[in-house]
């Protein structure tokens, strides 16, 4: 008899999936799922979104609308791709399982419904712009498809662009300008305003701000300590509908919220009515809703992996019947006492938000430990806007505010660390983009907050814990914002276990194995999550246990000398080799602002992270900085060739003045890097020792090309050699104390002025008109202690001499003499000429004829 024809294996054969049944994702569409992946060879078995006891290592796909879900965590941790619906249908119809990247519910992957295809546009900015989008969880056709979302030219056309629109194709049209803005944001913004073939960003000027937007991502999520919901009490009727985000949950609400005992009394009567239980022992719980992150209670549960929560997420499971995690959204954990270490210093006003925006910006602002003022005044440190275009917006320039956008406030807050606000992405602002629109979508990191308010090495007094009615063969893992890096992993429990179950064979699920409570495989069970502290390997706890730790801890008292003399060691610069110290002659020289051992790895990490790794390089023996190199001007790819050249022989070119050892110019320049440098004292030689190192192939001797200008240092009566002394001597404080005033219509831009006067120790602001307080920089004062009487003096204003300025001298005048200054309106030239030379110049030379 012939052999039966085999019949070919479905594309999810080795396929075990966990369909997350939600609001969104419904019985009919999850059953719809589960019976095309069993036809095409695959396992599946539907779970509730809310199902605490879900064994993540029975399944290798998590499908899901969004991570909303109480075991997502332990998911990404055990590195199993969460899916959305439609990563089914696109496998099946590629015949292969199709890459997940794209198909990411996280809404951190702003990118994931995006296909983009290019029209006509340069290759490197094709280029740039396929980086973006597939970092951030996208992807790209070269070809228009079906599956393409967004098609990017500079102009509406090209063939592709008529294709798209004599088919009416379902994709958008728009400028790379639009790329641009949701990378330096890292999020995703409206693509209205960059839709050709009238794209709004382009139609100047623009008569009107950008509209604002009301922020429908914090509803619900706009306050800690929101007052009791009016639909409260309608909930609590017998009447009422039942919920079932409480189902199987058992509650402990702590006495810190500070509620009346008859709302306590209510909130426990609907858990326990809608299939929950109220707790008094956090260990038995599976949630705990505190207000402060403090106290026995909130470590042994944030530490047990339960999840913990404010009275503003409480009443918004109750208002929606819909879990999510308390850390999604900042203001639905609990706050702390203290606020954000350093917010304390900081006045910080809104601007351009309107709305649940503006109210939950308020008060996550308090929630940081800031004052929030309602208007913006010189005292302020910070005005956080939407937009800048608005008439706080310009006196916050005039004042020398710092003019952020919201992103820096959320990080902040959610990272526990007061961020730089020389970030780019913290000051960019999208012409046509109101920034509201974006408020809301940080989450909580979980690190950073176990860091300061649960660390590991922190005693809690504790010896055994009873996890209550836990499955302790589940993997889960504390809820966070981020994934467990892929390093901290390889000693993880969770992965040894997702190891194992990835080496078993599988077996067809069955229709009882649908309902997961009925799901029993063996697998290698999961350790106690709450660890004792300082235990790496955890061993089984018998009725002896008390003796056998004491024992532990006396060992460990012992070693503890050993312990600490490894660490200091470990720290010790130049490190420990065979048990001696470094030789002199293999210790690393450091520069001025960073090791060099830093500059080389940057330099080896840009290079292996690129498309093809390259061999790693010695450290740089110089740090140059260059301009004015005439042969590198419109020149980017000689200029790149070259700088691969230069670093080859041990010179790192850079574009931070503040990090060149050297600085090489044609003659004396008044260009921005070349003044700037100036302060940190260089060694200054001519562009002919670039010539010289890349024809020899070699680091040639520096002495030998030091720059010789005479007719420039007779021009600007300098000498170099002189500058640098006072350079040397002056360590970046020349001006220090000073507040420089500059014309927004200055030559060269207020950008350059403000660099070069923060290099010599000056605080440079813009001036418009405005009332300012004239007072020296207050954090030069802090840092040179006692600021120079002979620098309060004058009051600077550095003009031009435009119709638009000539108004505002007389302002500044009175203004000074109000101070009891000299009002000084000088030239840009001595703020140039005295950089260069290092010294105060006199303003009788440069002040503006008819100022005074």
């Amino acid at each position: 008899m012939a052999d039966e024809p085999q019949q070919s294996p479905g594309i999810f054969e080795q396929c075990q999936f966990a369909i997350v049944r939600s609001k969104a994702l419904d019985d009919d569409w999850a059953q719809q799922l589960l019976t095309t992946i069993e036809e095409n060879g695959g396992n599946a078995v539907v779970v509730d979104y809310n199902e605490s006891n879900v064994n993540v290592t029975n399944f290798t796909h998590f499908i899901s609308t969004n991570i909303d879900f109480p075991y997502y965590e332990g998911a990404s941790n055990s590195m199993i791709p969460i899916i959305k619906p439609t990563w089914v249908a696109q496998s099946i119809g590629r015949r292969k399982l199709a890459n997940p990247r794209q198909f990411n519910p996280d809404p951190r992957a702003f990118m994931s419904d995006v296909v983009v295809c290019f029209a006509d546009l340069p290759e490197g900015d094709c280029d740039a712009i396929i980086a973006c989008v597939t970092a951030a969880g996208g992807l790209h056709s070269k070809r228009i498809a079906s599956m393409v979302t967004h098609l990017v030219a500079l102009s509406d056309d090209s063939d592709k662009c008529q294709l798209v629109r004599s088919k009416k194709l379902d994709i958008k049209i728009v400028l790379p300008h639009w790329f641009d803005d949701c990378l330096k944001l890292a999020s995703r913004i409206d693509e209205r305003p960059y839709l050709l073939p009238d794209p709004e960003i382009l139609r100047m000027p623009h008569p009107n701000p950008p509209p604002a937007s009301r922020g429908r991502n914090v509803i619900g999520a706009s306050t800690p300590d929101p007052p009791e919901p009016k639909s409260l009490s309608l909930v609590a009727s017998p009447s009422h509908r039942s919920l079932d985000v409480f189902e199987g949950k058992n509650v402990v609400l702590a006495e810190d919220l500070g509620i009346s005992s008859h709302l306590r009394a209510t909130l426990e009567d609907i858990i326990s009515r809608n299939g929950g239980w109220i707790a008094s022992d956090v260990q038995k719980a599976s949630m705990f809703i505190c207000k402060y992150r403090e106290g026995l209670d909130y470590k042994i549960a944030s530490r047990s992996g339960k999840d913990v929560g404010n009275l503003a997420w409480l009443y918004y499971l109750i208002t929606h019947n819909t879990w999510t995690s308390p850390m999604r959204r900042l203001l639905h954990y609990p706050i702390a006492r203290s606020g954000v270490p350093g917010f304390s210093n900081f006045r910080i006003s809104l601007s351009n938000y309107s709305g649940d925006a503006r109210i939950y910006l308020e008060n996550l602002i308090t929630a940081a430990g800031a004052e929030c003022t309602k208007t913006l005044k010189q005292d302020n440190t910070h005005l956080i806007t939407a937009h800048n275009r608005s008439e706080k917006c310009q006196a916050a320039q005039e004042w020398g505010i710092h003019l952020i956008n919201h992103l820096w406030l959320e990080e902040s807050y959610a990272q526990w660390k007061t961020q730089s606000v020389s970030a780019s992405r913290y000051t960019h602002f999208p012409p046509r983009t109101n920034l509201g629109e974006i408020v809301g979508q940080t989450r909580i990191d979980r690190n950073a907050v176990e860091r300061n308010f649960f660390p590991p090495d922190e005693d809690l007094e504790m010896q055994d814990i009873d996890e209550g009615p836990h499955d302790h063969n589940q993997i889960t893992a504390p809820p966070s914002a981020d994934a467990v890096p892929p390093s901290s992993l390889s000693h993880s429990p969770h992965v040894k276990a997702f190891t194992n179950r990835a080496a078993a064979p599988r077996k067809k699920a069955s229709d009882d194995d649908r309902k997961i409570g009925e799901v029993s495989q063996p697998h290698t069970p999961a350790i106690n999550r709450f660890v004792g502290i300082g235990k790496e390997n955890v061993t089984p706890s018998t009725n002896s246990s008390r003796k056998s730790k004491e024992t532990a801890t006396a060992r460990l008292h012992e070693i503890a000398p050993d312990i600490a003399l490894y660490e200091k060691e470990k720290k010790r610069v130049g490190g420990v080799v065979y048990g001696g110290r470094k030789k002199e002659s293999e210790k690393v020289p450091h520069s001025r602002k960073r090791s060099v051992d830093e500059l080389s790895t940057a330099d080896d990490a840009d290079i292996i992270g690129g498309k093809k790794a390259k061999k790693s390089r010695d450290a740089p023996s110089m740090t140059l900085l260059v301009s004015g190199y005439k042969k590198w001007v419109g020149q980017p790819k000689t200029e790149d060739e070259d700088r691969e050249k230069l670093r080859d022989i041990g010179i790192l070119v850079t574009q931070d003045p503040s990090r060149a050892s050297h600085l090489a110019a044609p003659s004396i320049v008044r260009t921005a890097k070349f003044v700037t440098a100036l302060a940190f004292a260089p060694i200054i030689v001519s562009t002919e020792f670039i010539d010289a190192c890349l024809n020899r192939g070699e680091l040639v001797d520096a002495e030998k090309y030091l720059l010789k200008d005479k007719a420039g240092e007779k021009k600007y009566g300098v000498t170099l050699t002189l500058s640098r002394e006072r350079a040397q001597k002056n360590k970046t404080q020349l001006l220090a104390g000073r507040t420089i005033f500059c014309v927004r219509d200055i030559h060269g831009g207020l950008d350059t002025f403000r660099g070069i006067a923060a290099a010599n120790g000056a605080q440079c602001n813009l001036y418009e008109g405005r009332p300012h307080n004239m007072v020296g920089s207050r954090r030069s004062g802090s840092e040179v202690g006692e600021i120079d009487d002979e620098a309060q003096k004058d009051a600077i204003l550095i003009s031009s001499q435009s119709d638009q300025s000539i108004k505002l001298w007389r302002k500044f005048q009175q203004m000074a003499e109000g101070s009891r200054k000299t009002p000084r309106i000088v030239k840009a030239d001595w703020l140039l000429e005295t950089a260069i030379a290092q010294t105060v110049l006199s303003f009788d030379k440069f002040e503006i004829e008819g100022s005074s």
